[in-house]
């Protein structure tokens, strides 16, 4: 059994949701867009649609991953 890294999560919650990095979301957005996310869709829902973007776009999928983690990390240190 593996454990699953809460960032992780997080990170392709942000990745998948509506919140756009041209917003400059402030730490409550962030972590406001995360939970709802998550609640939406699930966790397996949110990692479904990563892998759907990185296979469909992967030109701009590692772009926007890389700011959902370093977005992440800043929020989440922030609470």
């Amino acid at each position: 059994m593996t454990s699953i890294n809460p960032d992780d999560i997080r990170t392709e919650a942000l990745f998948v949701s509506d919140l756009q990095r041209s917003q400059q979301p402030t730490p409550e957005l962030i972590r406001a867009a995360v939970t709802a996310t998550v609640d939406r869709l699930g966790e397996r829902g949110c990692a479904a649609l990563v892998a759907q973007e990185f296979g469909e776009h992967p030109d701009c999928a590692l772009g926007r991953m890389q700011w959902a983690r370093t977005a992440v990390r800043r929020a989440y240190a922030a609470a």
